[in-house]
């Protein structure tokens, strides 16, 4: 089902307005929702989650208000949160299976069945009688997956999931969410720009609560492709090219400075084309430079 997202606000008690008028179309499959520290991401995710009230707008799953029917959305949802706290002294098992209760697995073979299947899919099942106070950052992320996917979702949130991760357990966590994500609408909300070129097909990027750019992930790093220049300086150098330049990022490659920048025409200087990225798309979104009107003919 599709998940549409129209006008939705919310400013806290404090004054900082977390979302504002943002409209967005989420579709099934893999959505990657990119933005930085502070965007407005986690109160999307919570307000999708039914954990949290909207000021104004709407949002609907198919044909269910998401603000509205929340014990039925919740039925329909998985969701694991950026902190998802465990209970250390406790097996995956134990506490898997008090989650299945929860959501309604009443009948005990039936809940044991779900609960191993679980376990198996995300491979703990192996570790299912240890303490969950033991497991590494990425097997608490899997059995955060495992409890996500209870009662069969057709929406599945997940928030900065792979945040801390170590590179083994990142190509793990990948792999379970690309196996989930083909028959569900799985929303990845992240600042690892990677994370969405890896697993999503289409996506978008928000910042201060507003929505700056969306659609097929692809089709986004097509339409910066022609417009992305860029060349290795010295170090000493690079506030001269800032100055000259709408520069969009620099980074170390191998102990010297790449510089990216963005341009309509060959910006001179050196700067040669290079192949836009989905980091380009992001930077150069972020800063201003790029938008859904610049397309490469």
């Amino acid at each position: 089902m599709e998940l549409r997202i129209s006008n939705l606000s919310k400013t806290y008690a404090n004054g900082v307005v977390a979302l504002d008028n943002l409209s967005l179309t989420i579709p099934v499959g893999m959505f990657g929702l990119l933005g930085p520290n502070g965007a407005g991401k986690s109160t999307l995710m919570r307000t999708l989650a039914t954990l949290q009230e909207a000021d104004t707008g709407s949002v609907f799953f198919g044909e269910y208000d998401v603000l509205d029917e929340k014990d039925a959305i919740r039925r329909l949802l998985g969701y694991l949160p950026q902190d998802f706290g465990l209970y250390p002294k406790v097996t995956a098992y134990e506490l898997l299976e008090h989650f299945a209760v929860l959501k309604g697995l009443g009948n005990r073979a039936q809940r044991r069945d779900v609960v191993d299947a679980l376990l198996q899919q995300t491979n703990l099942f192996e570790l299912r009688h240890r303490r969950l106070g033991t497991f590494s950052g990425g097997m608490r992320q899997r059995f955060g997956i495992a409890q996500a996917l209870l009662g069969d979702p057709k929406l599945i949130i997940v928030d900065e999931p792979t945040a801390g991760l170590d590179p083994q357990e990142r190509v793990r966590f990948h792999n379970l969410l690309s196996d989930i994500g083909a028959e569900r609408t799985v929303i990845l909300s992240t600042h690892i720009v990677s994370d969405v070129a890896d697993l999503c097909s289409t996506m978008a990027i928000i910042n201060q609560g507003h929505l700056l750019l969306a659609g097929p992930t692809q089709q986004l790093i097509d339409d910066i492709s022609c417009k992305i220049w860029a060349r290795f300086v010295e170090k000493k150098d690079l506030l001269y090219f800032q100055q000259r330049h709408a520069v969009i990022s620099t980074r170390l490659l191998s102990g010297r400075t790449l510089v990216h920048v963005y341009s309509e025409d060959d910006p001179g200087d050196g700067f040669e084309e290079a192949i836009g990225d989905l980091e380009d798309v992001y930077f150069a979104t972020i800063a201003g430079r790029h938008g859904a009107a610049d397309r490469c003919d």
